[in-house]
């Protein structure tokens, strides 16, 4: 019996891997995708934030081009997924709100520290407003009276990336991609050329190119040659969910992010009252652990910057692991093994990159070729890792 063979296999059923899937059968490819849990993954935990601006970190100057250019691609992509999704009417909505960020700060070092964060934005030829404490508590009047200043940036906005995730499993089914609700367990390499992917239970799946678009587990796959084996590793965030009772609306308006104490915290409002609060960052391997510390430390950030958080019911609290790379930027594109394709290691970022990574993979997948934007995304931007025991081969989800 011969393999059940596609022309594109994207290993991950998370929203990289679910919108590179979508955006190639729209192509004519057919596309299949391997999870068993198809969009799940860090999108369950994601806060959505799309902040292209007020996550800009020195050093991160490339990536803010693509970051850009993905936030502008955002709106159409939007309409479009929705429709393709089933409608609005359907139920398709994503969550998409045009509704502006605000950063400030609680103390005269943290103000010094934005500043110079402004700095950096104007010179990166970027739009954000420095607000007085005054004038940050007329925007959003629930913030705590002791807020010195701020940054009004109208062109970062959010999206729900739970409902992103179940409209690009909707798209996907409806454009003919093939799920396979199963684990994947090493790459298939035949003559030199990735060939498909073994499944746990023994069923092979062959496919003329393969995606990797595993997440944080796309460093550990198996059978990937160590050669072009992504350096991706997995940065544990911890992310509260608060619901905001209507006597409380409108709590807050936007998102509000800050620095507390050399710890970012940030405050996503949904129009459905969940008020979600993040996040920490963790070197801590593979644990999701949900852990008294991390949600104090959340609650207690959260509560110096909008004091009457401690009123609001604590209805959930999540870990996921963000896939970082060594410099924290996606890796796109072609592999040195023929037929073997990388869609991974967004870190922060894979909320916001959605729409340019779906388009930049498809290009990859029916030219060959990697598009402007996303060159300096190369994996071959990185030096081949030597053999390490701790990325021995295991199966991804």
């Amino acid at each position: 019996m011969h393999p059940r063979t596609s022309d594109v296999l994207v290993v991950g059923g998370g929203i990289i891997g679910l919108v590179t899937a979508w955006r190639a059968a729209q192509r004519g490819l057919s596309a299949a995708v391997v999870d068993p849990e198809p969009g799940g993954g860090a999108a369950q935990v994601a806060a959505g934030m799309l902040a292209a601006v007020t996550e800009l970190h020195y050093g991160e100057e490339t990536l803010l081009g693509l970051n850009l250019e993905s936030a502008r691609r955002y709106p159409d992509f939007v309409a479009e997924l929705q429709e393709a999704a089933g409608g609005v009417a359907g139920g398709m909505d994503v969550g998409y709100r045009a509704c502006g960020t605000l950063a400030v700060a609680l103390d005269a070092d943290d103000r010094a520290h934005l500043r110079e964060l402004h700095a950096l934005q104007h010179r990166s030829g970027l739009e954000s407003e420095w607000l007085t404490g005054r004038e940050c508590r007329r925007l959003e009047p629930m913030l705590a009276p002791g807020v010195r200043g701020g940054l009004r940036v109208d062109g970062d906005h959010q999206v729900d990336p739970r409902r992103l995730a179940a409209a690009l499993v909707a798209a996907c089914e409806r454009a003919g991609v093939v799920v396979h609700r199963a684990w994947a367990e090493r790459l298939v390499v035949v003559r030199d050329r990735a060939g498909g992917v073994l499944l746990k239970d023994g069923t092979e799946l062959a496919a003329d190119q393969v995606v990797l678009a595993a997440g944080s587990l796309s460093g550990r796959f198996g059978g990937v040659p160590d050669a072009v084996l992504p350096p991706v590793r997995p940065v544990k965030g911890q992310v509260l969910r608060l619901s905001v009772p209507r006597a409380y609306a409108p709590f807050l308006s936007r998102t509000v992010r800050a620095v507390v104490r050399g710890s970012h915290v940030y405050l996503v409002p949904r129009e459905n009252g969940e008020l979600v609060v993040g996040a920490t960052s963790e070197e801590l391997g593979w644990d999701t652990t949900v852990t008294a510390g991390g949600v104090y430390e959340l609650l207690r950030d959260a509560h110096e910057l909008v004091p009457g958080i401690t009123e609001l019911p604590l209805t959930e609290t999540r870990a996921g692991l963000r896939p970082a790379s060594p410099d924290n930027a996606p890796l796109l594109g072609p592999t040195a093994l023929p037929g073997l394709h990388l869609a991974t290691g967004h870190y922060r970022n894979g909320v916001l990159l959605t729409p340019v990574t779906g388009d930049v993979m498809a290009t990859v997948l029916t030219t060959g070729q990697l598009p402007e934007e996303a060159r300096a995304f190369t994996p071959a931007r990185f030096p081949s890792p030597a053999p390490s025991p701790s990325l021995s081969p295991v199966g991804v989800s």
